[in-house]
């Protein structure tokens, strides 16, 4: 990364990997199929892309198996060949092999889903680990930024949270570089109340990013109040997050935020 990392991100979802119960014993088909997914989403003008290990539900609460980083390392480099600026995702939240990999394969950022505090996942409780990620980061790759959830999806806060102070905190005391907000599950709009309460609550210059249910239809809608956009499941075939990156959805996307100065 030799500046600012773009404003636009568009998602690679990984088919399932080595020891997850959906892989189809093939890790060449795996890689053949992240490089082709980044490749129309570069060829669309997309800048920068997150590697996400999608194909693996269910998935473990917090550190995943040696194969999973060990797969996901080739997988990201295998993207990277695209010369995009690289993001990665180890679902569901193990911070700590995003990382390993970004400081193996150069990328540019991770997402962390749970930084600081509790959330309440389908995977059961997961906590944050700020002080490790945080220790990790200035040893392994300090150059890394990391993008932190606030309240994220597919998970339920504990009673009386109140989702500014928890954005104060991520930035604060968590020592994430961008917030991101989202919506309830995959695909699913953010509410922008409650996204504007997130940048009203942090500092001008921490970036804000929409992490689920951006489409071409509400981008000018959310980009009144995120500054950064991840998009995944509306440039898809169909719309549906489970299957290939569309061309034509891909391109028609990245011709709309190219317009609003995303790229």
């Amino acid at each position: 990364m030799t500046g600012p990392l773009p404003r636009l991100v568009g998602m690679v979802h990984l088919l399932p990997l080595p020891g997850s119960p959906g892989f189809g014993g093939s890790i060449d088909e795996v890689l053949k199929t992240a490089a082709e997914d980044a490749r129309v989403l570069t060829d669309a003008g997309f800048p920068a892309l997150m590697v996400e290990n999608f194909g693996d539900a269910p998935f473990f609460a917090e550190s995943v198996p040696a194969e999973t980083t060990a797969a996901m390392s080739i997988a990201v480099s295998a993207v990277a060949e695209t010369g995009a600026d690289i993001g990665v995702n180890v679902l569901r939240n193990d911070a700590a092999a995003a990382l390993a990999i970004a400081a193996a394969t150069g990328a540019a950022f991770i997402r962390v889903n749970v930084l600081t505090g509790i959330m309440y996942t389908d995977q059961g409780p997961i906590t944050g680990k700020a002080a490790e990620i945080a220790r990790s980061r200035s040893r392994l790759t300090p150059d890394v930024e990391i993008w932190a959830d606030v309240l994220v999806k597919h998970a339920v806060a504990p009673p009386g949270t109140n989702i500014r102070q928890v954005a104060r905190d991520t930035i604060e005391r968590g020592g994430a570089d961008a917030l991101i907000v989202s919506g309830a599950g995959t695909g699913a709009e953010l509410d922008l109340d409650e996204a504007a309460d997130v940048r009203d609550a942090i500092p001008d210059r921490t970036r804000l990013v929409a992490g689920s249910g951006v489409t071409a239809e509400n981008l000018d809608r959310l980009l009144r109040v995120v500054d950064t956009i991840i998009v995944g499941s509306s440039i898809k075939v169909d719309g549906d997050p489970n299957q290939r990156p569309d061309p034509l959805r891909a391109k028609a996307f990245m011709e709309k935020a190219a317009e609003r100065g995303l790229t």
